[in-house]
């Protein structure tokens, strides 16, 4: 079982609640899968057992020896990559036009490291992550591969949660493929409700089953139940509302998870919440 913790935008508390459901749930597989800004590890007192190159994006590179000047390469590059015969890998995309068209075979495209992949032991359980080179590639390949590291290391059919990343984009569409069931993290602004819907357009499209937590519910009641009324038309599951609390920040600066602060609002909302999670998933 995968379950994928989503949200629309940064900023609504995605990152919190994965790693709460990560510790009722004990004995998981965790996968960062947010590559951007990954900070999953950071709860934890890991050891890293295996880290790898990841060979992500591609880049063109001209070998002068066999170059005759022509400028076709020039003149079909989209991204303005090429100027005076010489490609700036920064701006190269790897598309590989310019290979295709030169007539003398001097563009070859050579894979680029991109990221170094780790997986960080806890305990018994495994985080499977990555940290981005500067100007690295945050591909579907990476998500892919992270997941695929991550199983692994699940040997008994381990539930498996992880943190995707925020919108729409092809790191989220790569996190939920093949993925059992979703849970989309929202908050009653305005941008966050309609970055919300357009993640619920998304998991429609793929069929992915999909849950639906409000936090910081109480921070806008009125919006709060725009966004229930959302929910209902479009028979999803609201699993839970979680209450404004100023105690999250205090876990995120300690680096502990919500749920083990006594007096937290939030976090026995969200201990509620896992429990309406399992009777969905299992």
């Amino acid at each position: 079982m995968e379950l994928v913790v989503l949200s629309g935008k940064g900023g609504t508390g995605k990152t919190t609640i994965a790693i709460a459901l990560s510790e009722l749930a004990q004995d998981v597989i965790r996968i960062d899968c947010d590559v951007d800004a990954p900070n999953l590890y950071l709860f934890y007192q890991g050891k890293d057992i295996e880290k790898k190159e990841f060979m992500g994006a591609r880049k063109a590179v001209i070998d002068e020896s066999l170059c005759i000047k022509c400028g076709k390469c020039e003149a079909i590059c989209r991204f303005d990559a090429i100027e005076n015969y010489k490609i700036d890998p920064f701006v190269c995309e790897g598309c590989g036009a310019c290979n295709l068209i030169c007539p003398q075979n001097a563009i070859k495209l050579h894979n680029e490291k991109s990221a170094d992949t780790f997986i960080t032991g806890i305990g018994n359980d495994i985080i499977s992550r990555a940290e981005m080179d500067i100007g690295g590639d945050n591909s579907g390949k990476l998500i892919t591969y992270l997941r695929r590291n991550g199983k692994k290391f699940n040997k008994n059919d381990k539930l498996t949660i992880i943190d995707g990343s925020p919108g729409i984009g092809c790191s989220v569409i790569s996190s939920i493929t093949g993925s059992d069931a979703v849970l989309i993290v929202t908050e009653p602004t305005i941008s966050g409700f309609e970055d919300f819907m357009r993640v619920v357009s998304l998991c429609k499209y793929f069929r992915i089953f999909t849950m639906v937590c409000i936090n910081k519910y109480d921070i806008n009641e009125d919006l709060s139940k725009e966004i229930e009324n959302f929910i209902k038309k479009e028979k999803l599951f609201l699993v839970g509302r979680i209450p404004y609390d100023d105690i999250v920040m205090k876990s995120i600066n300690e680096l502990k998870p919500i749920i083990y602060y006594e007096n937290s609002k939030a976090g026995d909302s969200i201990k509620k919440m896992w429990n309406s999670i399992e009777r969905l998933i299992y």
